[in-house]
């Protein structure tokens, strides 16, 4: 027997068994509601099927609340088919806004589309990547020799970013962080913290002997010439948390583990 919740949920899940086994014990218990009906989504799978969610549902003003049914589940809650009418009523909610990526391939198409954590640059071949990198329209760094950079948000900024020794980002912070993977010139750079509101265009030197691809979020785009990135206010994410384990506290954690 169904029993009740406030809201109409929709319930959406990752491919892996665990999540499907949750789905279908979430919709015996509370029953199924289409996502064009839905007040809230309740997304069932890791950190990359919650990306996965948000992306595909980013014209939709409804909040997603994630249950964690892979790995580490940054941006989840604890799994449990109990009080969910509860925890939803009184989930905390983060509201963050995407990147978005302009890329022109060797061909001269630009491509767009949106990153959640992060908009990377990688080299493509055996020989390092020579980027120039320009914020704002004015030249910032004249020649970045490197396996990569990125440039990330404060809620990407545990993920990749910080696996290339980038800064952590509280999440109510206004700035973004540019980080490089094994610069080679200048030797170490640390990267930079910029405003949130920057135009950050990265310059491909020596395209064809040197290939360059850009990733936002794990949609590619081979042999790019130039990337233009920028925070874009008009998409806003709203993802529900557990009281007193939001982003915010996740991200304090993550500082002192």
């Amino acid at each position: 027997m169904s029993e009740r919740l406030d809201a109409k949920a929709c319930f959406m899940a990752s491919s892996a068994p665990e999540a499907q086994e949750a789905l279908r014990e979430l919709e015996a218990r509370y029953g199924h509601c289409p996502l064009e009906d839905a007040e809230v989504i309740v997304a069932l799978g890791g950190d990359g099927f919650m990306l996965q969610t948000l992306h595909a549902t980013d014209e939709m003003d409804v909040p997603v609340y994630g249950m964690n049914c892979g790995t580490i589940g940054f941006l989840m809650n604890e799994y449990s088919a109990d009080d969910l009418p509860s925890r939803l009523e009184g989930a905390e909610e983060t509201v963050i806004n995407p990147l978005v990526m302009r890329a022109q391939d060797a061909d001269g198409r630009v491509h767009t589309a949106l990153a959640i954590n992060e908009v990377s640059l990688l080299r493509a071949g055996p020989q390092a990547a020579k980027l120039r990198i320009c914020v704002d329209g004015k030249v910032r760094m004249e020649e970045l020799i490197c396996d990569g950079a990125l440039l990330c948000t404060p809620a990407g900024s545990t993920a990749y970013n910080y696996s290339a020794h980038g800064p952590i980002l509280p999440i109510g912070s206004q700035v973004l962080a540019l980080t490089a993977m094994a610069a080679y010139r200048p030797r170490r750079w640390r990267g930079a913290l910029l405003p949130k509101t920057a135009l950050v265009r990265f310059e491909v030197l020596e395209a064809e002997k040197r290939p360059v691809m850009a990733d936002a979020d794990g949609r590619s785009v081979p042999n790019v010439q130039w990337v233009e990135i920028r925070s874009e206010p008009k998409v806003r994410h709203r993802i529900l948390f557990d009281p007193g384990h939001g982003l915010e506290e996740r991200l304090f954690r993550e500082q002192f583990a």
